[in-house]
């Protein structure tokens, strides 16, 4: 009989699945530890989530305590107390704009519920044309059906018959082919979604676009929707990037560091006239997910907020991302490196063309865990990163760029 390795692991082929050297056995701080015994500095947070590194135990006992109490407690129909105090604080950390959290269990699954909240907003308010989501070419809003058909990453969506009919896609600086679209279909429009960083590449969205996009829904009545599921929580150097648009998104998306990795949480934020349209017309979302807002992941939701404003974690990612100017300054000057780009704790460096991979994998045998990107090598490290990671990760990454000269 043939010995199969019992997990379908993401994004590999299966003749890479369970390898030793990427099979983790433990996380502490900024490091992971390797079935082979390796320990490698990780540079990715997790997948962006593991904000304040590996292993806080002051949100571990706050999930635990909360499992203890109510191990399970739902929101169909009802609801319950740790639900409201992580709204409640959520809501503080977001700013006076929003009146409303509905809970979800990833970026992808918000952006699931968002696209059916968007919808179901105009639709309330007597427009049901307005059905059409507009998303940025190259961005990344999660795999599952919603948002892979958002996703604007050729990634496969034909084979998947994945359904794109209500869905356009615009350059992240063509603030001309967005205006185009909206002459066509403005009044179709249900909302644009912008995420601050482009999640695949770390490009920045210009702030001349988000400033095109304010006065564009001015005209045309569209919600505003940013997706912060990357960017959230400090990410950046702000607690949220869309803190510093011109206007305040309608909708604001947050998961990743919303638990700092510990629970499948997200949750979309929704401004007080999206809550007021619901209520006059007392109109029922049809959204839930069993495991969403549950007590473990509010409790969550709750200590990481807190371990936020104890660590100064925001102040300390703005201060890091000064010290990242100077690294990637320091690895351009490397001849296989083009340039750096991102924002905050939220960077890549470009590569001369079709070396990402090796990069990444030179970097990983260099002891530091990197993601490879279109054109780059993305550096996503813990916000609370000290000088001597970022100096091991300085001299990883040039070890790996002199490897892959070679």
């Amino acid at each position: 009989m043939t010995s199969r390795h019992p997990v379908w692991e993401s994004l590999i082929p299966p003749s890479r699945y369970g390898l030793p050297d990427r099979h983790a056995v433990a996380a502490e701080g900024t490091r992971i530890r390797f079935a082979d015994g390796s320990w490698a500095l990780c540079a990715t947070s997790g997948l962006w989530n593991c904000n304040l590194g590996y292993g806080n135990k002051n949100i571990a006992e706050a999930v635990a305590e909360a499992l203890t109490n109510a191990s399970y407690l739902t929101l169909f129909r009802g609801g319950h107390h740790l639900a409201v105090r992580a709204a409640e604080a959520l809501l503080d950390v977001c700013g006076s704009s929003f009146g409303r959290v509905l809970y979800s269990t990833s970026g992808g699954a918000a952006n699931d519920a968002m696209m059916k909240l968007v919808r179901h907003f105009h639709a309330v308010r007597g427009d049901d044309r307005r059905r059409v989501v507009v998303g940025l070419t190259g961005s990344y809003h999660g795999l599952t059906y919603g948002s892979f058909s958002l996703t604007g990453e050729n990634l496969g969506q034909q084979v998947y018959g994945v359904d794109q009919r209500a869905v356009r896609h615009v350059g992240f600086s063509d603030e001309a082919e967005l205006t185009s679209l909206l002459a066509r279909e403005g009044h179709r429009v249900a909302a644009v979604v912008l995420e601050p960083v482009l999640g695949s590449g770390a490009h920045p969205v210009p702030e001349s676009f988000i400033a095109a996009v304010a006065r564009l829904r001015e005209e045309h009545g569209f919600l505003l929707v940013a997706d912060e599921v990357a960017t959230g929580f400090g990410r950046t150097g702000r607690y949220f990037a869309s803190s510093s648009w011109p206007v305040a998104p309608d909708v604001l998306i947050t998961s990743k560091g919303l638990t700092n990795g510990t629970c499948a949480a997200s949750a979309v934020v929704v401004s007080h006239e999206i809550c007021e349209v619901f209520e006059r017309a007392d109109a029922v979302l049809v959204h839930g997910e069993t495991q969403a807002g549950t007590p473990g992941s509010c409790a969550a939701i709750l200590a990481t907020i807190e371990q936020m404003h104890e660590l100064d974690a925001v102040a300390t990612a703005a201060r890091n991302s000064v010290k990242l100017d100077a690294l990637l300054d320091r690895v351009s000057a490397h001849p296989l490196v083009n340039g750096h780009r991102g924002s905050g704790c939220f960077r890549a460096i470009t590569l001369q063309s079709g070396v990402s991979a090796q990069v990444t994998e030179a970097a990983r045998k260099a002891g530091v865990i990197v993601q490879p990107g279109p054109d780059c090598v993305q550096l996503v490290p813990a916000l609370t990163y000290g000088d001597d990671e970022l100096a091991e990760l300085e001299s990883a990454l040039l070890t790996a760029l002199d490897e892959v000269a070679r």
